[in-house]
């Protein structure tokens, strides 16, 4: 079990809150044991969220160039042929995951082939889940374009009321690897994926599964 990256500067904001504390307590309450115990179990607890939220186990990646896999670990929690308006204009089958603070949430590419378009969009931050957060909240959209049968898949990074922090690693003309890292998402969100309507779905509605290793759709 590794560390993500991206957790770094909120561990060290959580280590200077953590230590802060513990030395009000000491200083404010010299005599007050219960007082100094407190401020340790509440560093504790926020050392401990901070650690497992950022955690990016190694995994044993789905890799299969007629298959569509997670990005995210989750839940679906929309199934649906809609009009995606943003890059494709016509009818796609959306599959959208929802991400709970529990979930790891490291975000990567479902197939491999080229990035051919990648864009963020500053927005809302309501409820993930949410059918009008996937076009009003702050989000990413990334497209990429299968390397073998040339078709393309869009799949979006949405923030939530929690995630105030998008990071895309994509950039248009990138190479994208299956399974490799595409993003994070901080403190819970969803990803959204607009598939070829001959796409054929793996899952249903109320699946919980993992990024990098779920078979959500094949070509």
């Amino acid at each position: 079990m590794k560390f993500h990256k991206e957790g770094y500067p909120t561990l060290l904001v959580a280590v200077l809150f953590s230590t802060i504390i513990i030395s009000i307590s000491k200083i404010a309450f010299p005599d007050y044991s219960i007082a100094h115990w407190f401020a340790y179990i509440l560093s504790g607890f926020l050392l401990v969220v901070v650690l497992q939220f950022f955690r990016h186990p190694s995994r044993q990646h789905t890799i299969s160039s007629n298959a569509i896999v997670a990005p995210a670990d989750g839940k679906v929690v929309v199934i649906e042929e809609t009009e995606e308006n943003e890059y494709f204009k016509d009818k796609r089958i959306q599959v959208s995951i929802f991400m709970s603070p529990i979930n790891v949430h490291v975000n990567r590419y479902p197939i491999a082939g080229e990035v051919t378009y990648a864009k963020y969009h500053p927005g809302k931050f309501l409820v993930a889940s949410l059918p009008k957060a996937s076009t009003e909240n702050e989000r990413t959209s990334v497209v990429v374009k299968h390397e073998t049968n040339g078709q393309s898949i869009l799949f979006r990074q949405v923030a939530g009321a929690l995630a105030r922090r998008i990071v895309m690693y994509s950039k248009e003309g990138d190479k994208a690897s299956q399974c490799g890292e595409m993003g994070f998402i901080k403190f819970g969100s969803r990803v959204d994926l607009y598939l070829p309507l001959n796409a054929k779905l793996n899952v249903k509605i109320g699946d919980v599964v993992k990024g990098s290793q779920t078979i959500l759709a094949e070509f």
